[in-house]
């Protein structure tokens, strides 16, 4: 059985986060949560942040726990990604959101729109987007892109409890194959950092284990709007799983709507192309969650 529980002097709430918990409190407008996925850094959601503080939300972009600030601290001290695990991530969100006085709508890409709809299904959130998100428990679909998309992690075992760089031809296969050469290595040199390996073991036999932390409550009536958005051209999360998860999610009595983004990529949410799909998630949020 999977453990997700952390200790009090682990699940703690770093001192940066807990001053824009404060901020946003004192706007007294809707949080918006965003939530990041591996191999990217919660400053990947900087330029999603001022939309939608232009349209008069409060956003607040928490990193998982022990993220470094910066893509230089990352690559420095790798090793504080490691033995991460989705059932701790998600409580670490859960404990953020706990701190705001007003229910925000969450959005969450890759890992971290697993954990978003984690989240919903646990009626923390006022409406939520959930962007090229990793499969659940329940989402059968094993595409072979995202069987190599996923291989520099669980083509070692020893993985689980390392953090795994991505070298720049496995990040232009699994993030950047929908973009140019030199948008691809901009990326790469801009946002790429290592990642723990767990969650993605733990993603990869969600179907096997009862008891898996990757498991999502579709069915929660508190659960609110979602929109599930897919890349077209996504290798790591391509559109029959995000389909699959679209399905899962119509048991929810809760609005569920599904768009896909044409010609894009895992990429999606900081590549050239990221205010589309921000204004595309926006316009979901504006129509459920007042400002």
């Amino acid at each position: 059985m999977e453990v997700s529980r952390l200790s009090d002097q682990e699940h703690t709430i770093p001192q940066h986060t807990l001053d824009d918990i404060a901020q946003v409190n004192a706007t007294g407008l809707t949080p918006v949560v965003f939530i990041h996925g591996l191999w990217l850094l919660p400053s990947s959601w900087n330029q999603w942040a001022e939309v939608f503080r232009a349209a008069g939300y409060a956003p607040i972009t928490p990193g998982w726990p022990d993220d470094p600030e910066t893509v230089a601290e990352a690559k420095a001290h790798p090793e504080v990604f490691a033995n991460k695990t989705v059932g701790q991530v998600a409580d670490h969100y859960a404990e953020v959101i706990g701190r705001l006085d007003r229910k925000p709508a969450v959005l969450g890409h890759s890992f971290g729109g697993l954990l978003a709809m984690i989240i919903a299904g646990r009626g923390l959130s006022a409406a939520t987007v959930a962007i090229d998100a990793a499969p659940f428990r329940g989402v059968l679909p094993l595409p072979i892109s995202a069987l190599r998309a996923a291989a520099p992690v669980l083509s070692n075992p020893a993985n689980r409890h390392k953090a795994v760089p991505l070298t720049y031809e496995q990040f232009r296969y699994a993030f950047a194959n929908a973009v140019s050469e030199q948008e691809a290595h901009q990326l790469y040199d801009t946002y790429c950092v290592p990642a723990p390996g767990h969650p993605l073991f733990q993603a990869a036999a969600a179907n096997l284990n009862p008891w898996t932390e990757v498991t999502v409550d579709t069915e929660n009536p508190d659960r609110g709007p979602l929109l599930i958005i897919s890349g077209e051209l996504d290798h790591t999360v391509p559109r029959s799983v995000s389909e699959a998860a679209y399905q899962r999610q119509l048991k929810n009595p809760g609005t569920t709507e599904f768009a896909e983004m044409p010609g894009r990529g895992h990429a999606l949410t900081i590549d050239s192309g990221w205010l589309e799909v921000a204004q595309t998630s926006l316009s979901f949020v504006e129509r459920f969650a007042e400002r």
